[in-house]
């Protein structure tokens, strides 16, 4: 009912404030699957159907049971469930879904209730229009507005915006698809976070996602001069930048050349040198050459062994579920070939001769225990560029997941850093 709290175990679902909380702090949720699970708490009672699911839910809009699937994997990490062990989501094979925890109900208005505060993260907005079939759509999918913008050699890049507010720029990263990312517990609650209270334009780098996978180029140069064609296509004039990744070292190039553009720059599990630049001794090249040949060989062959191993330096806490939608979503997003160039180009990156050239208030972000990119890395970036601040996460994920307490002071130091 609105306005009543549902309380199970550590966690409450508070429809006066729209929020779910986690021993009282809020746990960030996208509206979607907060529906969802609000529609399985309420009617806990009995199974409930997928078509009732996708009715009640979704309600004219017409979208196919990916939508369905995403918005209970991302309802089950808010709270801490998983599809294998399904402790609070219960699956019913061929029936549908039921909320299988002992709940709480304090109804609106009891006088433990002292009624709705601000709340914490915004209200949903209304419902969008009826539209076309969306596969795999999700409650920021359903307002994204993906173009297409052609660089100086004839590349068709794809760039994509969505949300309201200041913008927010994001440089693209290791492998992206502007139509996908919303469809993944590995991408999509960064989305909706980094699209919270602000405008977010992100595209597809050439050779992965919706833009063009066969190109005549495929360098760091052209990687920076993509973005460049991005930004005059979107009409941007001032805005944050911020790299993941290897689009760390993209946007600190990007930044040192466009200066008067950048007012803040912000880099996530970032690093100034490849891992075959930055290798001190023999050892450390051996094993340089080591890891890009056996990249080669598996992306070359697609070995699900080698995927694994790879995809867990990403998500090393990551749950089984997250590590497979990791492991499907590279294979969907490029090709074989261009998965080996991006490794091999990856690991000749070098900024670290232009770091100092940036001028803008700059925040570090790094996970404490980074599998893929050692935390060093993030050092040498503080150390380099004059106006920055290094903030450590505790993680071990290169990739935050919705699920870590690190997630939401992520964004909190994302939101701060902007507003200052």
């Amino acid at each position: 009912m609105a306005g009543d709290t549902y309380s199970f175990g550590e966690y409450e679902l508070d429809m006066a404030r729209y929020q779910l909380r986690r021993s009282g702090e809020p746990v960030h949720v996208e509206p979607r699957a907060l529906d969802l699970l609000q529609y399985l708490i309420e009617h806990r009672d009995r199974v409930v159907s997928k078509n009732e699911l996708l009715d009640k839910v979704w309600g004219d809009r017409f979208v196919s049971e990916a939508a369905l699937t995403t918005g209970l994997r991302t309802a089950r990490i808010a709270v801490g469930d998983t599809g294998r062990h399904q402790r609070l989501i219960r699956t019913v094979h061929r029936r549908g879904y039921q909320f299988a925890a002992s709940v709480t109900v304090t109804r609106a208005g009891d006088p433990a209730d002292p009624g709705p505060e601000p709340a914490a993260y915004p209200i949903r907005p209304a419902p969008a229009p009826a539209r076309s079939v969306v596969a795999g759509e999700t409650s920021g999918a359903d307002r994204q507005v993906v173009r297409f913008c052609r660089a100086d050699d004839g590349t068709r890049i794809a760039y994509a915006t969505v949300g309201s507010g200041p913008p927010l720029l994001k440089a693209a990263n290791w492998m992206t698809h502007l139509d996908l990312e919303w469809t993944t517990p590995v991408w999509s609650h960064w989305l909706n976070g980094l699209a919270r209270d602000r405008q977010l334009v992100r595209y597809d780098e050439r050779g992965c996602g919706l833009s063009d996978w066969d190109v005549p180029s495929f360098s760091f140069d052209d990687w920076v001069d993509d973005l460049d064609t991005v930004v005059e296509a979107v009409g941007l004039d001032r805005f944050p930048l911020l790299g993941v990744s290897q689009g760390g070292a993209v946007a600190v190039a990007y930044a040192v050349r466009r200066p008067e553009r950048v007012s803040r720059l912000i880099l996530a599990g970032a690093y100034a040198r490849g891992r075959q630049v930055r290798a001190r001794n023999q050892a450390e090249q051996d094993e340089a050459a080591l890891d890009l040949n056996l990249a080669r060989v598996g992306w070359a062959h697609q070995d699900p062994s080698f995927l694994g191993v790879f995809a867990s330096q990403f998500l090393p806490e990551g749950t089984p579920e997250e590590l497979e939608d990791f492991i499907s979503f590279q294979r969907r997003t490029t090709s074989a070939a261009n998965g080996v160039r991006f490794l091999e180009e990856f690991a000749r990156i070098d900024v670290s001769d232009i770091a100092h050239r940036v001028q803008c208030p700059t925040l570090i972000l790094h996970c404490r225990d980074d599998l893929r990119v050692p935390t060093s890395q993030a050092s040498e970036l503080a150390t380099l560029i004059p106006d920055s601040q290094l903030v450590l996460l505790d993680s071990r994920n290169h990739l935050l997941t919705a699920s870590e307490p690190a997630w939401p002071e992520f964004l909190a130091q994302i939101d701060a850093f902007l507003t200052d």
